[in-house]
Parts: structure tokens; C-alpha cells; sequence
């Protein structure tokens, strides 16, 4: 499979998954994920993959610190906006993907233990931010906003977009676009200094 090459220039996201543990699914129960991983569960690569991959790291970085491996499964995941808001569905699937949540239908346990269920919600209108975080072991919590205009747009790229959608583009017109597209998305992932004004910390 052939893909841009900048998805393996960012850092892949390392948690503690307890159910991997328990049915050695992985060695000490360690997952990796990466903005790879990201992109097959979302079917395509997009401010919004690239958004929600910031807004988790960022999360997760401010819930565990550096010396702390952040546990899949024991973080909710709750959203300001509806699943069927714009983005909002396609920022809570990544989020949720990395952290091992689910909404009703997700993975009840096994013994009490290990559910994924109930994990992510949606449309809390009166929530401060685009996004939370809430450990359930300590019940602390972040939030956080998304603004991927911190990576403006290049100026060709609508247009080149709209021909596309159109049927009226070259073939070299789509890959320009293409390449516009994923160009911003290589930018918002790749420079970290961005990171806190892309995911904000708001509480």
C-alpha cells in the first residue's frame, strides 16, 4: 500500500490497552497507534484526522505526563457538538479509536471488567470546548478546542477542489489538488510547535 510518506514521520501514539493484557493480544499489553492507523479507520486523510490525532496527544499528554502510559478503555470522551455536526462524528470516531471508547454498542467486558461501553457521547451544549477528556480512574479532566486554521489553506486548493468534484479537472489538475490537500495536513501533524494552537487547552 503506497501512501504519502510524511505518515511515518509522526510519532506514533503508545497507551496500555488492559483487555490486549489479559488476552495477549499484545506483549504487556502495549498498543501503538499511528496517524496510519488513523487514516484506514476514517477511509482518507483530512484536517479533521489529522485534528483529532493533535486533540488526543495533546489530551493525553496533559492527563499522564510523560512518565505514564495513558490506558485504553478507562478514558470518556464526551463532544460539545452532535455525532452529525459538520466534522464532529469523524473527530469523536479517531479520538475514541485511540482511547479504546465506544458509545452504547461498544464492548461490554468481560467479569466486570474491561467495557468500552458508554465511553463516548456527544452534543453536551453546554461543555467548554470542542472536546473532553476524563481519566475514570482519578476523574480529571481537559478540554480542548480545534482551530485547524492555525494551517491556512493554499489559495489554489478550492478551486482545484470544486473542478474536481465537478468532473471538469485534468488529471493533473486532481493531483495538484491532491497533493494541496495533503500538504496542509503534513503541516498541522508535522510541526508540533503549531500543536497548541491548532488543539487548545481550554480547561
Amino acid at each position: 500500500m503506497n501512501y504519502p510518506e510524511f505518515y511515518d514521520r509522526v510519532a506514533p501514539i503508545r497507551l496500555y490497552d488492559p483487555l490486549a493484557d489479559f488476552l495477549g493480544a499484545t506483549e504487556g499489553g502495549v498498543i501503538e497507534i499511528s496517524y496510519l492507523d488513523c487514516v484506514k479507520l476514517a477511509g482518507h486523510s483530512c484536517p479533521a484526522v489529522a485534528g483529532s490525532y493533535i486533540l488526543t496527544c495533546r489530551a493525553l499528554e496533559r492527563l499522564y505526563g510523560e512518565d505514564e502510559k495513558a490506558v485504553r478503555s478507562e478514558i470518556e470522551i464526551s463532544l460539545g457538538k452532535a455525532k452529525t455536526d459538520g466534522v464532529t462524528g469523524v473527530i469523536g470516531n479517531v479520538a475514541a479509536f485511540i482511547c479504546g471508547a465506544s458509545d452504547e454498542g461498544g464492548f461490554a467486558g468481560m467479569g466486570g471488567k474491561f467495557s468500552r461501553k458508554s465511553l463516548l457521547s456527544f452534543a453536551h451544549s453546554d461543555m467548554e470546548g470542542d472536546i473532553t477528556f476524563k481519566r475514570r480512574d482519578n476523574d480529571q479532566s481537559v478540554s480542548l478546542s480545534l482551530d485547524t486554521s492555525a494551517v491556512p489553506k493554499n489559495p489554489e486548493m478550492m478551486p482545484l477542489m470544486q473542478k474536481s468534484l465537478q468532473g471538469l479537472a485534468t488529471t493533473q489538475e486532481r493531483e495538484k489538488f491532491a497533493s494541496y490537500w495533503q500538504a496542509r495536513v503534513e503541516h498541522m501533524l508535522t510541526h508540533r510547535e503549531l500543536w497548541p494552537k491548532i488543539a487548545k487547552i481550554v480547561s
